[in-house]
């Protein structure tokens, strides 16, 4: 029969038998850690022999110390100084060219609005660097029927654009009628609306990234992350099982190359739009 104790209790390390062991991952920068104990989540913007400087999209910067108590796409990990840097140019995400001097620029009046906390984090994974670089803020709207209303409360102008980022913008959809709309009102101006054709900001990470053939089709009868969630044999029965999903995706993008065209060029002339110098 088994032993159910194993061969010595005693024995060095007998506690920590069977336990998972956080990986070890070099504090790069712009790597997007959690903190586990109060949620924090932040892009690595500094690092020391013994400290982690974290910044999160409102540009609010917290000191950690290195180790563990972290997360990377929801898994624990242990953050530890990273090895140096090879010489030669170095790209951003997005396929920039990377600044020498990385310092973010003060933050401009000017920003770009996405609908959901999906959207900002996607645009933060991969074109990070580069807003931070050009003193760009990301903010969402949770729904594109909310911009009237905010750009009433907070007027463009000249120098105060707004890029404004829409899912599933098509002709004869809700999002491209809010859109003709804004474009003929009083704001238009200084708005610029621009989106995908996809049903979510998910499907913008492509379909080889994911390891599929092509993005599920979902009935309409079905609320459409809940459909994905299920179409991979993952949980979906509440939000917080719709955000480890996300997580998961989110986690195999690391450049451009994982996304659609369609977005790749949208964003772009957001970035292009809103740090035009009046």
């Amino acid at each position: 029969m088994d032993d159910r104790y194993g061969a010595d209790v005693l024995a060095k390390g007998w506690r920590d038998a069977g336990r998972k062991v956080a990986a070890q991952v070099e504090a790069s920068r712009d790597l997007v850690v959690e903190v586990a104990a109060d949620g924090y989540v932040g892009a690595v913007v500094g690092i020391a022999s013994s400290t982690v400087e974290l910044e999160d999209r409102h540009g609010r910067r917290r000191l950690f110390p290195l180790g563990s108590g972290f997360l990377v796409d929801g898994e624990p990990v242990v953050l530890v100084v990273p090895k140096a840097a090879p010489t030669g140019t170095r790209r951003t995400a997005s396929g920039s060219f990377a600044p020498a001097s990385e310092r973010a620029r003060v933050a401009r009046a000017s920003r770009i609005l996405v609908e959901g906390r999906h959207d900002a984090e996607l645009v933060e994974k991969v074109w990070g660097a580069d807003l931070r670089a050009e003193g760009v803020v990301v903010e969402y709207l949770q729904g594109v029927d909310l911009l009237a209303d905010l750009l009433d409360a907070e007027p463009p102008s000249a120098d105060r654009r707004y890029g404004v980022l829409v899912d599933h913008l098509v002709k004869g959809s809700k999002e491209s009628r809010i859109a003709e709309a804004v474009a003929r009102g009083k704001h238009g101006a200084h708005v610029r609306i621009v989106g995908h054709p996809f049903v979510d900001v998910w499907q913008c990470v492509t379909p080889q990234t994911m390891g599929i053939e092509r993005w599920p089709e979902i009935p309409r009868s079905v609320e459409w992350k809940v459909g994905i969630c299920r179409a991979f044999g993952w949980p979906a029965d509440d939000q917080a099982d719709i955000a480890r999903a996300w997580q998961r995706i989110l986690g195999r993008v690391t450049t451009f190359r994982n996304l659609e065209p369609a977005l790749l060029g949208r964003v772009e002339e957001l970035i292009d739009f809103v740090t035009v110098d009046p």
